[in-house]
């Protein structure tokens, strides 16, 4: 039976604030119709997201749409860096992320390292496909905690990729059971 995850990354958000509250820019808002455009008729049955503000934010429009609510799950949150809700910047960012991928087990104090946080998250996406067969689901994601899930499948998926993808991105994952068929942008 076919499982079809789409894997929805935030839309562009402020550079600084709270890392939980954060909401979206203005084109990161625009861009939330977008998302909602491209995936309507999908068919989507089940939206879960990251409980950041900026993840719930851009899938809520297709949620709506579809007639459904946002399931906040604590354990899509982004990879926590280090201790603290403070945003880190993308200078000081960078070298955290080549050191992550790297080395797995790396972490700051505080912080969770690559491989803690695929692990939480990969439990979460295998429930969905274990408990949802055969539907269409929507999570709603961040950059980093996107490629582990999807880097556990599928070894292509790792730093470079990270760096590439954009605010907003969907990917569609396919599923026959808990084996993964196959992975598509479908963001344009």
């Amino acid at each position: 039976m076919t499982t079809i995850i789409y894997m929805v990354r935030h839309g562009e958000s402020p550079k600084v604030g709270n890392e939980r509250t954060r909401g979206l820019t203005d084109k990161g808002e625009q861009d939330t119709i977008k998302v909602a455009e491209s995936l309507k008729e999908e068919g989507v049955e089940v939206f879960v997201s990251s409980p950041y503000t900026r993840s719930v934010e851009t899938i809520r429009g297709l949620a709506e749409y579809a007639g459904k609510k946002v399931d906040e799950i604590e354990d899509l949150r982004e990879r926590v860096f280090a201790s603290g809700d403070t945003r880190i910047s993308d200078e000081e960012l960078l070298p955290l992320l080549k050191k992550s991928f790297a080395d797995p087990n790396f972490s700051l104090p505080g912080g969770e390292s690559n491989a803690a946080c695929q692990r939480r998250a990969v439990a979460v996406l295998d429930n969905l496909v274990r408990t949802y067969q055969g539907s269409k689901i929507v999570i709603g994601t961040h950059g980093a905690v996107m490629t582990l899930m999807m880097g556990y499948y599928d070894s292509r998926y790792e730093l470079d990729f990270l760096l590439q993808s954009s605010k907003p991105d969907v990917y569609r994952m396919e599923f026959n059971g808990l084996e993964l068929l196959g992975i598509e942008r479908v963001w344009n």
